[in-house]
């Protein structure tokens, strides 16, 4: 009976490693699936007229014995004479990738391959020729464009798959137009996924599947030969592959075509605060237990000002969503539709509030400035030397050399000294301190008096909140 026991569980040994191998595994060939996606996967040639001034003639000084002689043979090569600087155009060409999505002829792209082209044309795989393309729509912001051509027939298409399902270590493959090559195909893993470049929206799929120039705007399949992605940018010292791309993922491109297709722009949600990441100092300057949330650094006119959110709230959850970061809470109020009533979960004075707000559209959001009286002071205003900053209680003179709104409020940094953790920590001349301990300060006394209050209170930091160019942010300083 052991032996038979022993029997059996070696087999199972067996079967789970012959399992997890297969689950490791390679795929056999590429070449079924690049069959299968080729004939969506389109070259683009763009062309864009350039103009060009052809000044560079020689100076010929008068008087000189060779005037008329340089004269005569420039007039004949210049009709508009040797000074002739009227501009001439050259046409400049340019490639890049795209993937068909309907069989009507919708194809998208990056933003970055059609801006300012005059002319488009898109290269269908084999021999089905050339077509132009009208733009639909663009969005510089995640380097999206949706393209259109007209068709006799239906044009073979692919679909976008769910890229929040992939994972590191799965298989994609590439497919586009490297370097002016043609339809090419390389293939790779998901390196990481939620790559943020520079983009407030960006989720990139990082892969190292070969992305060359050429290949913007090209589609980044999974196995079952869905779009997880747009390979859009590389990084690399020479310009080449180095097995670091990206692509713009499934999730974020989907939604902005489909705005595209319908609107011919985007329409993303837009709560109308300024905010920032709450640090590990800021947690202890506040007394908060975590640092998940989002710390709200000002309210400008707009939805979240008319619901009644202060500076200083902390967002906790949008719309039934946990905020853990401010690049979080970025992409799910984009991603929610304009108009929509949401409720917003803030921490306010150690107690939670849930608010309804009313979205408004980001594309439409302006800052407004408004301008109030001037009120001279007839003293001069005080200063004071405070954690390692001179400061200095504003007036309408130092209000106008710093091109502050009339009716701004706080204490100017004058000087500061380049060993303080308040230089380390971003501070400079000119930055205006509004408040100190999550209250608003317009003099030097009151500044010390905050100070003093977060001592007593127990409190290792003080949290200031500076702006800068009308910017605001926390920073959180040790007291000394």
């Amino acid at each position: 009976m052991r032996a038979f026991v022993g029997l059996i569980m070696a087999l199972a040994v067996v079967l789970a490693s012959g399992l997890r191998a297969e689950a490791r595994g390679a795929p056999d060939s590429f070449a079924d699936l690049a069959e299968q996606v080729s004939p969506a996967v389109v070259n683009i040639t763009t062309s864009t007229i350039i103009a060009q001034r052809t000044g560079n003639q020689p100076m010929i000084p008068e008087g000189s014995p060779f005037e008329d002689f340089f004269r005569d043979f420039l007039d004949r090569n210049h009709p508009g004479g040797p000074n002739d600087n009227a501009p001439r155009q050259r046409r400049s060409q340019a490639l890049g990738s795209g993937f068909v999505i309907s069989e009507d002829g919708f194809i998208v792209t990056n933003n970055h391959v059609i801006e300012g082209a005059d002319e488009i044309m898109i290269e269908f795989f084999g021999d089905r020729g050339e077509l132009p393309a009208t733009v639909i729509g663009t969005d510089p912001n995640t380097d999206i464009a949706v393209l259109k051509v007209e068709s006799d027939k239906p044009l073979p298409f692919v679909s976008f798959g769910d890229s929040d399902i992939m994972r590191v270590g799965d298989w994609v493959m590439a497919v586009g137009n490297p370097l002016g090559q043609g339809f090419s195909v390389s293939a790779g893993i998901v390196s990481q996924r939620n790559r943020e470049l520079s983009g407030a929206y960006d989720d990139y799929i990082q892969t190292d599947a070969a992305i060359n120039r050429g290949n913007s705007g090209g589609p980044l399949f999974n196995m079952d030969g869905e779009v997880v992605g747009v390979n859009t940018a590389i990084l690399s010292p020479n310009g080449g592959s180095i097995g670091i791309g990206f692509a713009m993922s499934s999730a974020v491109v989907k939604r902005v075509v489909d705005q595209l297709k319908e609107f011919g722009e985007t329409r993303r949600g837009w709560l109308g605060v300024r905010i920032q990441d709450i640090t590990d100092d800021i947690a202890e300057a506040m007394g908060l237990d975590s640092t998940n949330g989002a710390l709200i650094t000002d309210v400008p006119e707009g939805p979240a000002k008319e619901a009644g959110i202060l500076p200083n709230d902390i967002i906790l959850s949008f719309d039934g969503t946990e905020v853990t970061d401010t690049r979080e809470l970025v992409r799910i109020v984009g991603n929610a539709p304009v108009g929509k009533a949401v409720r917003v979960v803030i921490l306010r004075d150690g107690q939670t509030e849930t608010l309804k707000i009313t979205l408004g559209r980001r594309e439409d959001a302006s800052t407004a400035s408004g301008d109030a009286p001037d009120a001279p002071t007839p003293e001069a205003p005080a200063e004071g030397k405070v954690l390692g900053m001179t400061l200095g209680e504003l007036d309408d003179t130092r209000r106008m050399d710093l091109n502050l709104p009339p009716a701004a409020e706080g204490l100017v940094v004058l000087d500061i000294d380049e060993d303080s953790e308040a230089f380390e920590k971003g501070i400079r001349a000119g930055d205006v301190v509004a408040e100190a301990g999550q209250e608003a300060v317009t003099s030097i006394e009151a500044l010390e008096d905050r100070l003093e209050a977060a001592k007593d209170g127990g409190r290792k930091s003080v949290l200031l909140l500076v702006r800068r160019d009308d910017n605001p942010r926390f920073v959180a300083l040790t007291l000394d």
